[in-house]
C-alpha cells in the first residue's frame, strides 16, 4: 500500500480555509499516486473552537461531502481524520474511511476524551471500536488521547490489524511522549502505524506538534515530519509483517489467564 499523510497547517475555527488547504494538499499528494490518504484530527475546523455544536453544525455535512467526493475524484482511499459530528445524545470528534468509490466503509468516535482540556464537557466519547479492510488490507482507527491507552490498540491488534492509522491534535509540549508512544504501539503490536499530527499555533494557545510519522513494526521510522505543513509519503509491505511474526510471534507468547 503506497500510503500519503497530509500535515495541514490548520486553522482554528475556519473551515473555508481549512477546506481550501486540504483540496491543495490533495492534489499535491496525488501526483505520487498513494492508494489511501489520511488527514489529522479535526482538520477542518481546528482543535478547537467553541460552542463546538455551532461549528459542527455548519462543517459537518460539507466536510463530509468534500472527502466523499475526493475519494471518488482520485480514485483514492481516504481516512479522514476526524470532524465533529453531531448526534442526538451530543458531539462525537468522528473519523470516517471513504474507499476510492466515495463510499463510507466505517467510522469511529474517538472513545477516550482529554480529561486535562475537559473534552467531555464538549464531546461525547464513542462506545465501539472498528475495524475495516482496505485493498485486502486490514486496519483500524485510533484517535490522538487514545494512544495512550495500550489496552484500546492491543485490543484491536488482537483482530489481526496490519495498519493502525491514528489522527491527531498532539501538543508540542508533549512532543516526546508522542514520539516514544507511536514507536511503542507499533513495536509491541507488530503493526504498521501511520500518525497525521497537525501543524501550526491556535489562538487558544495550542501548539500542535506536528511530527506526523509513518512506523513500520519493527519500530522504525519509514517517513518522518518536522514542525512544518508536509506530506508524507511510504510504500508499506504487508508481507514485512508476517515475517517479524514468524520469527518472533508475541501474540502466541501471551499469558491472557494471568492478565484478568
Amino acid at each position: 500500500m503506497k500510503l500519503s499523510v497530509l500535515q495541514m497547517n490548520i486553522r482554528l475555527g475556519d473551515f473555508p480555509a481549512n477546506l481550501a488547504t486540504l483540496h491543495r494538499l490533495m492534489e499535491e499528494a496525488m501526483e505520487n499516486r498513494p492508494d489511501t490518504v489520511l488527514l489529522p484530527e479535526l482538520w477542518n475546523i481546528g482543535f478547537y473552537p467553541k460552542p463546538i455544536r455551532k461549528h459542527a453544525r455548519a462543517s459537518e455535512g460539507k466536510s463530509l461531502q468534500a472527502l466523499e467526493e475526493l475519494s471518488r475524484q482520485y480514485q483514492v482511499n481516504i481516512v479522514g481524520g476526524t470532524i465533529a459530528t453531531v448526534y442526538e445524545a451530543g458531539i462525537r470528534n468522528t473519523c470516517c474511511v471513504f474507499d476510492r468509490t466515495g463510499t463510507l466503509i466505517s467510522s469511529y468516535s474517538k472513545t477516550h476524551l482529554f480529561s486535562p482540556m475537559e473534552e467531555i464537557k464538549d464531546f461525547t466519547p464513542g462506545d465501539c471500536l472498528a475495524v475495516f479492510q482496505l485493498d485486502n488490507i486490514k486496519c483500524a482507527v485510533a484517535v490522538c488521547y487514545d494512544l495512550r491507552f495500550p489496552e484500546l490498540i492491543r485490543k484491536l491488534s488482537l483482530e489481526d490489524i496490519s495498519l493502525l492509522f491514528l489522527p491527531a491534535a498532539w501538543p508540542i509540549e508533549r512532543l516526546i511522549h508522542w514520539e516514544t508512544l507511536l514507536r511503542a504501539r507499533a513495536i509491541e503490536n507488530q503493526i504498521f502505524l501511520a500518525a497525521a499530527n497537525g501543524s501550526g499555533t491556535f489562538p487558544n494557545e495550542l501548539h500542535l506538534a506536528g511530527h506526523s510519522a509513518i512506523i513500520g513494526p519493527w519500530g522504525e521510522i519509514l517517513a518522518e515530519a518536522g514542525e512544518e505543513e508536509i506530506i508524507l509519503h511510504a510504500n508499506l509491505q504487508p508481507l514485512i509483517r508476517q515475517q517479524i511474526k514468524e520469527s518472533m510471534d508475541v501474540f502466541a507468547d501471551r499469558r491472557p489467564e494471568l492478565y484478568q
